[in-house]
């Protein structure tokens, strides 16, 4: 058997837009501006979208913040979607030893009775403004050397400009492709919403089943309860 033997497959932004407007049934020499500019607005609305379906892996990434005694709240970028898991970093060299701390709701932060108590944080508030933040209980005592956590980041924007790429992994450009169908069939061939939406359902579906963390689950019930 021979095959290409590469792996590069990568259509940008351009190739996958005329290929969507062909599932439509609007060929490449039909194609004006105006066809184009919505072709933009849709592509950037998809990933949008997507940004509120759940954590897509390639876009989590870890930051690291240095800690600084007395200060309980740190902006976070604005590109931040949503704060995953956050730990608290002690010590140095060879001694660094990290502590997992966990998420409250806003009413949870407000009830506590000493907001500037000073201590080893055990718990965080992250404010999601258009100027994120994330802010630490009991405020850091100085004996903490940062706190590191992993984010859904906003997927970048899709441009024409260049020959961009989309900034989407392989496994998800047929769902990529088939959604943007979907956007433009609603402008410009509505009639053709009943073939594309079904497609885009579907390599959706396939593409979010493979983009989970494959690990094991353990769940165990609470009984120290019950013994004395």
């Amino acid at each position: 058997m021979t095959t290409s033997g590469t792996y590069g497959f990568a259509p940008s932004l351009g190739q996958v837009t005329l290929y969507a407007f062909q599932l439509i049934g609007i060929r490449p020499t039909a194609l004006l501006q105006e066809h184009l500019e919505s072709a933009h607005m849709a592509a950037n609305l998809v990933l949008a979208d997507w940004g509120n379906k759940g954590p897509n892996l390639w876009q989590i990434d870890l930051t690291t913040v240095p800690l600084v005694q007395g200060t309980a709240t740190y902006s976070v970028p604005a590109n931040i979607v949503n704060i995953l898991d956050l730990y608290v970093t002690v010590g140095s060299g060879s001694a660094v030893a990290n502590r997992y701390i966990l998420p409250i709701s806003r009413t949870e932060y407000a009830s506590y009775p000493n907001l500037s108590q000073q201590g080893f944080p055990t718990t965080y508030w992250n404010d999601r403004l258009l100027a994120p933040t994330v802010t630490l209980w009991p405020v850091p005592d100085g004996n903490q050397v940062s706190f590191s956590y992993y984010a859904l980041q906003q997927m970048q924007d899709a441009n024409f400009a260049g020959g961009q790429n989309v900034n989407i992994p392989y496994l998800w450009l047929a769902a990529f492709e088939n959604a943007l169908a979907v956007e433009l069939a609603t402008i410009w061939a509505p009639e053709k919403l009943t073939i594309v939406q079904p497609r885009a359902d579907k390599t959706y579906a396939a593409a979010a089943a493979t983009g989970t963390e494959i690990a094991q689950m353990y769940i165990s019930p609470q009984i120290s309860g019950y013994w004395r």
